[in-house]
């Protein structure tokens, strides 16, 4: 598979998919309407190029290649050629339906369409299009680009060829395929979402981020407690997560807790703004 591949979003997961692709040398288109997205995806990308360098991966002409395979569009109509699609819009039900739908309408019949979703079931998503066998789930973790696996979600209709295409184009990418069955969260949201919540629910205590962290980190041998995890994948989509979870599921314990939806209120999303449940300005 040499084709295109296109990625939906220029977010922090879809510009680190992006980097992921480009510097395994794929062609990239980026969707995403926010100039401001795409400067920060771009400036971000031309980081990591020159980090490359710093640490002697590569020549300059590489690092510019790399930069090079990168195509910034705000148009989904500019996708007619793609081989591949990696969907990585905000965790709404809704909006990623009518991608989706889009998506079924511009590119190729052959095309895979696949979605980075953290909760949403795969069935959903295929539902919006004419080739439900042709969809799947590739929830990367984040950052992308040093993460070693990705969780792959096979939809009830999902067909063997695509699973086959998504694991050729992991493996290119030098990510090991951990495949799951369809359902709300898949596996390692439906259990991460449940203990962040919980864990910030403990701040209500008086027990602060710092010790739930460490008793995670220096009891249990994690290597990050779950609310230095939250704020590393970002409280605003921990928060659309944990309702995805709530609406998909009917179950209770989903529920958002109040330390986690004041700080999003307050636009304190984690590390992308400097402050979460813990400082990093």
């Amino acid at each position: 598979m040499t084709g295109v591949v296109a990625v939906i979003g220029a977010g922090t997961m879809g510009a680190g998919i992006a980097q992921c692709l480009a510097q395994a040398g794929r062609d990239v288109i980026v969707v995403e309407p926010d100039p401001a997205a795409v400067e920060r995806a771009r400036r971000g990308l031309n980081e990591a190029v020159r980090l490359a360098l710093l640490l002697g991966r590569g020549d300059r002409r590489t690092a510019l290649e790399t930069a090079r395979r990168v195509r910034w569009t705000d148009r989904i109509d500019d996708l007619h050629a793609v081989e591949f699609v990696i969907e990585c819009a905000v965790e709404r039900i809704e909006l990623k339906e009518k991608l989706f739908a889009e998506l079924d309408r511009v590119c190729p019949a052959d095309a895979v369409l696949a979605s980075a979703t953290s909760a949403i079931p795969i069935a959903r998503l295929a539902a919006a299009t004419g080739r439900p066998d042709r969809v799947l789930g590739l929830h990367f973790m984040n950052p992308a680009p040093l993460t070693d696996a990705v969780e792959v979600v096979r939809g009830a209709q999902t067909s063997a060829g695509t699973m086959a295409r998504a694991t050729e184009l992991l493996t290119a990418l030098g990510k090991e395929s951990l495949v799951v069955g369809d359902r709300p969260g898949f596996v390692i949201n439906r259990l991460l979402m449940l203990s962040i919540a919980q864990a910030a629910a403990t701040l209500d205590t008086g027990t602060d981020a710092a010790t739930v962290d460490a008793l995670f980190e220096r009891c249990l041998g994690h290597r990050m407690g779950p609310l230095r995890t939250a704020d590393l994948i970002g409280l605003d989509n921990v928060a659309d997560t944990i309702e995805v979870l709530r609406r998909e599921t009917g179950e209770d314990h989903y529920r958002i807790p109040p330390a986690l939806a004041t700080l999003v209120a307050a636009g304190h999303f984690g590390r992308k703004t400097g402050q979460g449940f813990h400082d990093y300005r």
